[in-house]
């Protein structure tokens, strides 16, 4: 996989490792055609988010052990779609993001200001 930048035009910074996050289950941002769903921003989960989240039909923090998956947990990090956080920002629920983290194609659904507005690794 080529390198791929963040938001700010640097290397993609690892978002987590655990919980095993990422599209493509490297613990980074990255993103490619075969993701349509764009898991492209690395959010910082709270409890308030995460069952905003569930809320609207995107339940993150049930785990599904048939997955693998063990539910995203408050304090942890993950990979979220990026129509997802465009929902979060429009409902007035979206998270701090691990700027870093976030892979530069979010720029095609959130202006880098809005952005670095919920990054908290500034």
């Amino acid at each position: 996989m080529a390198e791929s930048l963040n938001v700010l035009g640097e290397p993609l910074e690892p978002c987590s490792m655990k919980p095993l996050t990422g599209f493509y289950g490297d613990g980074s941002c990255h993103t490619g055609p075969d993701n349509r769903g764009l898991h492209a921003v690395c959010i910082y989960a709270t409890k308030e988010f995460l069952e905003y989240s569930k809320k609207v039909g995107n339940d993150l923090s049930t785990p599904m052990p048939r997955y693998h998956f063990a539910g995203v947990k408050p304090g942890e990090s993950w990979c979220l779609s990026g129509p997802r956080f465009v929902q979060a920002l429009e409902d007035g629920m979206a998270p701090d993001i691990f700027i870093h983290s976030t892979h530069e194609r979010m720029l095609e659904l959130v202006d880098i200001d809005t952005l670095k507005q919920y990054a908290i690794d500034l």
